[in-house]
């Protein structure tokens, strides 16, 4: 099984530890690729209009100034540095440590700095968005994909894929349609009909992640879409459409009214 996760607009920045190792990541085919966005995104940084090329406002002036230094930044496991409302809900340091080796093996953060990142990656803080188009490397979701796809194609040839991923982080990478099963929450009205709501599409996101890996961790084996189903199923209202060789399924989520 494999669960792809997008990573968090905000990052808590490691108070300890030692700087970036880029050799010492996971996946080591893309270190070149991860080198040579980690330097054009220093660089970019440390432009008079770094804030307009990054697409972000001046609050987060210090969040860029930090890109200029990740190679000497402090860096600590990625499910350290990621927060924000999914991460919060997944809660990985409360996990069993069956269910948090589960974890280590089964969840795979798409990066616009990193490519792909594993929960036990050591990464400091930075500001990338996938949207986001630098000077050399262009529109960076365009860019990672021809990188990451021969890595993921391989990591993904068994099992199960479930996609938690939002729209621009998936355009990165494809993975294979006939395994591979996308998120989707929708909130339950009173009268019956049903919303998007994004904040608990993030919530819920988390919390399918730590489910899936709780179950795999108690030894049920989740090695189709329907075994997926079966396991959200016990918690929520679960739809799922499936896929076929051309089209991924979707596991909707419908959470009762509030």
């Amino acid at each position: 099984m494999l669960i792809l996760l997008p990573p968090s607009e905000s990052k808590t920045a490691p108070a300890s530890g030692e700087p970036l190792d880029l050799a010492s990541l996971d996946l080591p085919a893309l270190t070149e690729a991860r080198s040579e966005v980690a330097a054009e995104l220093a660089t970019v940084s440390e432009r008079p209009d770094a804030l307009a090329v990054l697409g972000v406002g001046p609050s987060l002036a210090d969040d860029v100034a930090r890109n200029r230094r990740l190679r000497t930044a402090l860096a600590a496991p990625a499910l350290e540095v990621y927060t924000g409302v999914l991460y919060d809900a997944l809660d990985a340091g409360s996990l069993s440590p069956e269910a948090r080796r589960v974890a280590e093996e089964s969840l795979l953060v798409v990066s616009a700095l990193w490519g792909a990142v594993r929960p036990t990656d050591r990464i400091p803080a930075y500001r990338l968005s996938m949207g986001t188009a630098l000077p050399a490397t262009g529109k960076l979701s365009a860019w990672w994909k021809p990188r990451l796809t021969p890595v993921l194609d391989e990591l993904a040839a068994d099992g199960v894929v479930v996609d938690c991923r939002s729209a621009a982080y998936a355009a990165a990478w494809k993975p294979p349609a006939a395994r591979t099963v996308t998120v989707r929450v929708e909130q339950l009205k009173p009268d019956g009909s049903r919303s998007v709501v994004s904040h608990h599409a993030k919530h819920t996101r988390g919390v399918v992640a730590r489910q899936l890996c709780e179950v795999a961790a108690s030894g049920t084996e989740l090695a189709t879409v329907a075994d997926v189903r079966d396991a959200l199923a016990e918690h929520w209202t679960v739809e799922l459409t499936e896929p076929t060789a051309r089209k991924v399924g979707v596991l909707t989520v419908v959470l009762d009214p509030q």
